[in-house]
């Protein structure tokens, strides 16, 4: 089976990849430097039409699901930003699948009209806040605490490496929460919105990262921070399943970021190899660089194959559940398993490919002048966001039915 594009999805291609060259290129390395969040950049991706992909029209979407490819379409919209800026690919995946995604799977009706026409049309930004200073990978250690009083959530704790967080266009950031105890032992988890501007709710500081400089991530701290019951989203206690679902979807989004990168990283190199002159004529003609420059090629087709191949396994059960279908959990299984595949793969492939390229660019490579040494510090946190390397192998060996702790 292949898994080729649609005369539509090439050209959406080439409309994304058109605005990444004209709008954010020219840009990205002095963002870059300055640690410089672009907020009206962002705000012309979601008129573009970026942020809507996956959502109804009815609050200002493409209209582009299940069978339509709506979420084939913000991969490729993730891989053609991400293509020229890793920065600007990440805030447009978090947008979209840590920000929208969430309240419109599991919102009400009343939250989805409050909060979804905006962040749809990218005027505003949501994050989802889950990660803690001690609960990652280990989700089921969360402290952050969310109490019933007077028809009010009272939040108290903190996140920490939360996207799309503080800027100054987010107005409301989603947060995994214990809202009590279950009769094993085991904590309640729950997911709570709490808009920007909550008493008790800040954005601390935005963190001095490797990489990503100019993408928005901050830590999130709670004290007494009340909002009304009513802002529960989804059902009181499944909150761990909800997170788990957003995290499937955006490891195949990040799969998309990571195809975007060695796409980079391979251009990059065949310029560079072929203008680069030593000993008489273009390094490109070495075999020790052109091997590695191939190896780049086939780094790309894999990983792009295993991304086209998990995003439209997710478009085949949107479209069954757009259908008023169920899924079986055979589709389920099949997809987590891919879309665990496809994160694996291409996250490690694009750190192999920025260290490649890198090379190939010998000391021109460590130079931030060049793109590529911003490439190289970007790549990195593609193994670690979204569940690290090590998390993806222990669901990828539980899919196969070993019993792997």
């Amino acid at each position: 089976m292949t898994y080729e594009l649609s005369r539509e999805h090439e050209e959406f291609r080439r409309t994304v990849r058109d605005f990444a060259e004209a709008e954010i290129a020219p840009h990205a390395a002095q963002w870059d430097r300055d640690h410089h969040f672009p907020t009206d950049v962002v705000q012309k991706m979601g008129s573009l039409g970026l942020m809507g992909l996956t959502a109804p029209e009815e609050f200002g979407g493409s209209g582009l699901a299940g069978e339509d490819g709506g979420f084939t379409s913000l991969c490729l919209a993730i891989e053609e930003i991400g293509r020229v800026d890793q920065a600007m690919g990440i805030t447009l995946e978090a947008a979209v699948g840590l920000g929208i995604n969430p309240i419109l799977t599991f919102g009400t009706e009343e939250q989805k009209q409050t909060w979804l026409p905006d962040l749809v049309e990218g005027q505003k930004l949501a994050g989802f806040g889950l990660t803690e200073p001690g609960a990652g990978s280990d989700a089921g250690a969360t402290r952050t605490r969310a109490v019933l009083d007077g028809g009010e959530w009272v939040v108290n704790g903190s996140k920490q490496f939360i996207t799309n967080s503080g800027s100054a266009i987010t107005s409301v950031v989603t947060v995994t929460a214990r809202t009590g105890d279950r009769g094993d032992g085991r904590p309640e988890l729950s997911t709570i919105m709490l808009p920007s501007g909550t008493p008790g709710f800040v954005a601390e500081k935005g963190y001095d990262k490797l990489g990503w400089h100019s993408s928005d991530t901050h830590p999130l701290t709670f004290v007494d921070a009340r909002v009304p019951e009513a802002n529960l989203l989804g059902v009181r206690g499944r909150g761990y399943a909800q997170f788990l679902a957003t995290l499937d979807d955006g490891r195949v989004a990040i799969s998309a970021l990571a195809v975007g990168c060695i796409q980079a990283c391979l251009d990059m190199s065949v310029t560079y190899a072929g203008e680069r002159q030593t000993f008489g004529g273009p390094i490109g003609r070495k075999q020790g660089v052109a091997f590695q420059i191939a190896d780049l090629q086939v780094m790309l087709d894999a990983s792009r194959l295993l991304t086209y191949r998990a995003a439209a396994l997710k478009d085949r059960m949107d479209a069954v559940v757009g259908a008023g279908g169920t899924l079986s959990a055979g589709q389920v299984a099949e997809f987590k398993q891919a879309a665990s595949v496809a994160k694996l793969y291409t996250s490690e492939s694009a750190v192999t490919a920025t260290r490649i390229a890198t090379q190939v660019f010998g000391g021109y490579g460590f130079m931030e002048e060049y793109p590529v040494a911003r490439f190289y510090r970007d790549a990195k946190i593609l193994e670690i966001g979204e569940g690290t390397s090590e998390v993806q192998r222990m669901l990828i060996a539980r899919g196969l039915g070993l019993p792997v702790e």
